[in-house]
């Protein structure tokens, strides 16, 4: 297990690579990043489509008129689309646009092909080490994602 310092460098690292990719994947693409907050209600709807606004703001850990405004904004820019849910007509249900679709797609092709370049320059052992990780990783993000005890 990383020392204090070992897990300060890890949360540096993935912060920066966060940053890198995004920046640098919307630059390939020619065009500006969306805010992180809007980039993290999308997947989310990507993951859930007809979530509500009060369930996106639970994933989320953030407060519902939170949510509210950022399904405003993503829908006047032609993102998301808000429904009515049929059987309670005060819940708006929401889904992406085929625009959203084609961004997000875009987006993690552009992010595979930055990945691949870079670890292409990294050599075998490395990049064996990067691919051994990638589980434990996985495992991090699951366990921060979950309610805490």
């Amino acid at each position: 297990m990383p020392d204090g310092e070992g897990t300060a460098r890890l949360g540096a690292v993935v912060s920066d690579l966060h940053r890198l990719m995004r920046r640098s994947v919307n630059q390939r693409a020619n065009r500006s990043a969306l805010p992180d907050a809007q980039v993290e209600l999308l997947l989310v709807i990507r993951a859930q489509p007809g979530v509500s606004v009060k369930e996106a703001a639970g994933r989320l850990r953030t407060a519902p008129n939170t949510v509210s405004t950022l399904v405003r904004d993503l829908a006047a820019v032609g993102l998301l689309e808000r429904e009515r849910d049929p059987a309670d007509g005060r819940v708006v249900r929401l889904r992406l646009t085929e625009a959203a679709r084609d961004r997000m797609a875009d987006y993690d092709r552009r992010r595979t092909e930055l990945l691949t370049e870079a670890l292409s320059r990294l050599d075998p052992d490395a990049r064996a080490a990067v691919a051994a990780a990638v589980p434990h990783l996985d495992r991090l993000a699951a366990l921060l994602r979950a309610p805490s005890p």
